[in-house]
């Protein structure tokens, strides 16, 4: 995976559902030319925090034993935008766990305003066909080791608040 589309968790309910954020600022070079005068999130990067975050919650009920990649998106639609300054909020959900992958929906808020709702279907490369698999781009994975740190759970605001 080349880009984290997801700042942190903050709730994960494993094998069951999982919240992230993602803060949109100005200093993201996609939102100087999208658009021009009116910069916004551009729906494809808002499907892929929906996607780390359902994916991340997939490898983790796996014990990130299989090598999760975004199969399909069967589902997607935009109602709103996400503007500098916003705060993104990814839920996802698992629906549907098996040898093959996985399926979750998912939503995208700022606040309470409904952005994103989605359906995505996951597949663990390393169960697919070996002729498929060798076919992949293996830098795009949804996830890698070295997202670990983000699955730790809003511990900063926790230590914080029991120091209180």
């Amino acid at each position: 995976m080349r880009w984290f589309w997801v700042d942190r968790f903050v709730e994960f309910k494993s094998g069951i559902s999982a919240t992230s954020i993602k803060n949109v600022s100005l200093a993201e070079e996609h939102l100087h030319d999208h658009f021009p005068g009116f910069a916004v999130m551009p729906g494809s990067l808002i499907l892929e925090g929906l996607a780390q975050t359902g994916g991340i919650l997939l490898g983790e009920k796996n014990n990130f034993e299989h090598i999760v990649i975004l199969a399909k998106v069967p589902k997607i639609k935009f109602h709103s935008f996400a503007c500098p300054g916003d705060q993104l909020r990814y839920h996802a959900d698992l629906v549907e766990s098996n040898f093959e992958g996985g399926r979750v929906t998912c939503t995208a808020h700022v606040g309470e305003r409904l952005v994103t709702e989605a359906e995505i279907i996951f597949a663990h490369l390393d169960n697919m066909d070996e002729s498929m698999a060798q076919s992949i781009d293996q830098k795009n994975f949804v996830f890698s080791m070295g997202l670990m740190s983000i699955l730790d759970v809003d511990t900063l605001s926790q230590a914080v608040n029991t120091d209180s």
